[in-house]
Formats: C-alpha cells, sequence, structure tokens
C-alpha cells in the first residue's frame, strides 16, 4: 500500500512539475515569482502555510481536452474512495513545481495551477509523444483543496498527550521497555517461549488510543498463524510476541516509532499513531516440533496420495467394466470414443478450436461444463493451454464432430489438487467440436 501510494503521489502530483511561461496568462489567474500559473480561493484568516516536511491533507482533480472534448482525467475524490490524498510535502524540484503551490495556500484554501499538454508528458512523464487524443496545446487544470497540514513536530507531540492520557486513564504505571513498547500481561502464560522459528498461533484485536478498533481475529474466527522471526505487521508487535509464552494474554501498547511511523498505513492508519493490541496465545510450537509436524504431514499426504494413484487403475478399469467399454486406450493411455463422425477439416497444432464440454469425474460429480454456462470454450491446439489429453483428443476431431474423451490423470492435473478435482483423478469429457480456424 505504502508503494502504490507513492506511486499516486508520483504521478499525480509531479504531473504539474513544470512552469506556466508557454501559454498566454488566462483571465483571472496570476502568475508567481517562480512562474506558476495560479488562481488562489483563500478561506479565513489563518496565515500559516505548509512547509518541506510537512504532513498534507487535501483533494486533487485535474481537466483537459481529449479528443477536443473536456475529460476529468483524475478525481481523488473517486480514486480514493472519498478519503483525502494525504503525504509528506517534499522539498520543491524547481522553482514553479505544484509542490511550490500547495506551500502558497493555507488550512482550507482551494486553488487551480494550469500545466500545458506537453510539458506535462514529455517533460514531466518522460512520454516519447503524447498520447492520442491529445494537443500539444492542451492546458491541464489542477484543482486542489488544502484540508489541513500539521508538522512533524506537531504531530509528534499530539501523539506523546494522546499516549499520557491514555495511560493516566487507565491507571497504567508500568514502564515501557527500551523501545517504548508496553507489555501489560493480564494471564501468564504457562507453556513454551517463543523463540525465532517457532510457530506461533493467536488471536489479536488492533485498536487506536481512543478505542477505535482496527481488526479483531476474533471477529474472523480463526486465529493468526505465523513462523514467528519473519516479518509480521510492526516491529513493536513482533517484539512483545517474543517476550511471550503459550497462553499469555496481554495488552501491548505500541508507540509510532514501533508501528507505522511516519508514513502509517495508506488511509487505515495515520501518520505518527500509536496501537494498542489485546494478544492471546492460543499455542506455540518450537522450530523443531514444528519441523516434525510439518515432515509428519507431507509423510501422511505422500501416502495418501500413493494410495491414491495405486488406486487409479482400478477405479478406471471398474469404470470401464460398468459402462461396458471395449474401445482400447491409446499408447499415450487416453479413451477417445467417437459418437459422432464430423464432416469438416481435421484439426491440428495451431489451429484455434471452439468446443461445447461437460467435465466429469468418473463417479459421475459434474465439474465443469461449457453448456451449462451456454458459452463455447476456445483455444490454440497444441499449445499448452490445456491439459495433455484435450491436446491429444481434439486432433483426432473433425469440425461437427463429438466424443468422449477419457483422460487417466498422467495426461490430466496429475498429483495437483484442484479442488473440485482431486490428485491422481481420471476424467471423463463429453466434447463437441464447434469450429476450426
Amino acid at each position: 500500500m505504502k508503494k502504490y501510494i507513492l506511486y499516486l503521489i508520483a504521478m499525480v502530483f509531479m504531473a504539474s512539475f513544470t512552469t506556466a511561461t508557454c501559454f498566454a496568462q488566462p483571465a483571472g489567474f496570476e502568475k508567481a515569482a517562480s512562474g506558476l500559473s495560479y488562481k488562489l480561493f483563500t478561506v479565513g484568516q489563518d496565515t500559516a502555510k505548509p512547509k518541506t516536511g510537512d504532513r498534507i491533507s487535501l483533494t486533487m482533480l485535474y481537466t483537459g481536452k481529449l479528443n477536443g472534448k473536456d475529460t476529468i482525467f483524475f478525481n481523488s475524490q473517486d480514486q480514493m474512495k472519498g478519503m483525502p490524498m494525504q503525504f509528506q510535502l517534499p522539498a520543491s524540484s524547481y522553482p514553479g513545481d505544484i509542490y511550490d503551490g500547495i506551500k502558497m495556500m493555507t488550512n482550507g484554501d482551494s486553488a487551480v495551477f494550469l500545466i500545458v499538454a506537453d510539458s506535462l508528458y514529455l517533460k514531466t512523464f518522460n512520454m516519447k509523444e503524447l498520447p492520442a487524443g491529445i494537443a500539444p496545446n492542451t492546458i491541464f487544470s489542477f484543482h486542489l483543496n488544502l484540508l489541513s497540514f500539521d508538522s512533524p513536530e506537531s504531530l509528534i507531540r499530539i501523539e506523546q498527550e494522546m499516549l499520557k492520557r491514555y495511560l493516566e486513564e487507565n491507571k497504567i504505571t508500568d514502564p515501557p521497555l527500551a523501545s517504548g513498547i508496553y507489555i501489560l500481561e493480564s494471564v501468564p502464560g504457562q507453556g513454551i517461549s517463543v523463540d525465532t522459528g517457532s510457530m506461533v498461533k493467536m488471536h489479536l484485536v488492533v485498536s487506536f488510543l481512543d478505542g477505535k478498533q482496527l481488526f479483531s481475529s476474533y471477529q474472523k474466527g480463526d486465529p493468526f498463524e505465523f513462523q514467528y522471526g519473519q516479518k509480521f505487521d510492526t516491529p513493536g508487535l513482533q517484539e512483545a510476541v517474543g517476550k511471550l509464552k503459550k497462553g499469555s494474554k496481554a495488552r501491548v501498547i505500541v508507540p509510532s516509532q514501533m508501528a507505522f511511523g511516519d508514513q502509517g498505513r495508506g488511509t487505515l492508519i495515520p501518520p505518527y499513531t500509536a496501537l494498542v493490541y489485546e494478544l492471546e496465545m492460543v499455542d506455540v510450537k518450537s522450530k523443531n516440533e514444528y519441523q516434525k509436524e510439518i515432515a509428519l504431514k507431507q509423510q501422511q499426504d505422500n501416502l495418501k496420495k500413493d494410495s491414491i494413484k495405486m488406486n487409479e487403475a482400478t477405479r478406471l478399469h471398474k469404470y470401464l467394466k460398468d459402462n461396458a467399454i471395449t474401445t482400447p486406450a491409446l499408447l499415450s493411455g487416453l479413451y477417445y470414443i467417437e459418437s459422432l463422425k464430423g464432416t469438416g477439416e481435421l484439426a491440428k497444432s495451431g489451429d484455434t478450436v471452439t468446443v461445447h464440454y461437460t467435465g466429469t469425474l468418473i463417479d459421475g460429480t459434474k465439474f465443469d461444463s461449457s453448456r451449462d454456462r451456454n458459452e463455447p470454450f476456445s483455444f490454440t491446439l497444441g499449445r499448452r493451454q490445456v491439459i495433455s489429453g484435450w491436446d491429444q483428443g481434439i486432433s483426432l476431431m473433425r469440425k461437427g464432430g463429438k466424443a468422449t474423451l477419457i483422460i487417466p490423470s498422467s495426461l490430466g492435473y496429475g498429483e495437483r489438487d484442484m479442488q473440485v478435482i482431486p490428485p491422481y483423478s481420471t476424467l471423463v469429457f463429453e466434447v463437441e467440436l464447434l469450429d476450426i480456424k
């Protein structure tokens, strides 16, 4: 999410990284000393203005002409689902960029900045040519509404005041650890301690200091399970888990420097925000115990697969007998049973074929059907776009033909578990070849 927000800011805000000296000054607009053309709508008497490093919250919309028609190219209200865009104001790249414009505004102000298309796309986006439908002289209008801004020092002070009030209201007198986190254990654990490589299963509830809940694994139903030592959520949570035991219940208070810091987490968690975790250590397995458990499970899975694999031939033999099928298998193991000979051309490798089909397991369970969806299926024959049994079977058919393909798992999905298709499953397809191109 962090990378996505940074990318979005770069692609949107850098769009105004150009001065406005290459077009006539429109009526009602002024030109800043930096060369940026703007129209500023000031609200209130506030004189404080953002500076480099401040946390900015604003909305943005920019428009231009596409194929000669007025077009909205970006609207943060839509893109951010009603949430404002938030980012740390960087230093200006050069005099007259959009960041200089933002630094002209105060809280609540709105402004319009004008950008020429060729400067926007060729200089800012480093494109070799303008996109189709956009003329070089097109002027883009960037509409900004500055909702708020705070300096890092102000945000840190607010967090410290909130944390102090939280500790006082909850009568917490325990000192923090050296990292700054608080671990308040309500039920001491009696099981093994957590160590690197341990498999941890725990319930957790995540909240802000004001009590607003962000997440609860109890509501999800199942506890979280992860291997300790791998990155998980925040450094503060990882440190706390490493100090607990199986059976522990604890409240963990994590200041922002051990949570998501000055970046926050997208639109979910603002920068400089402390978090509160309620933890229940449901289970802890040592690294050795976990590895033995995994090895045993793997052994059991292999034995189960081997048993299913050996029984496939028996199940197939019974199916052929029960359905009075006497057609011999091809050398590959595929059974090709033609029910209607096609009168068109023979399908060959490289052709695009269109088919209707119904697929079942040999116990009669239907797992897929293009006929049920009334959507014929097309693919290129011989390009491994389908299972091997299909490539082989349909290459024997002519346009208009119908056939039954009995496909052993070696020509199907093998040992893979496809959920509706278990490992080592023989498949039966009723296929009609509709077209060949």
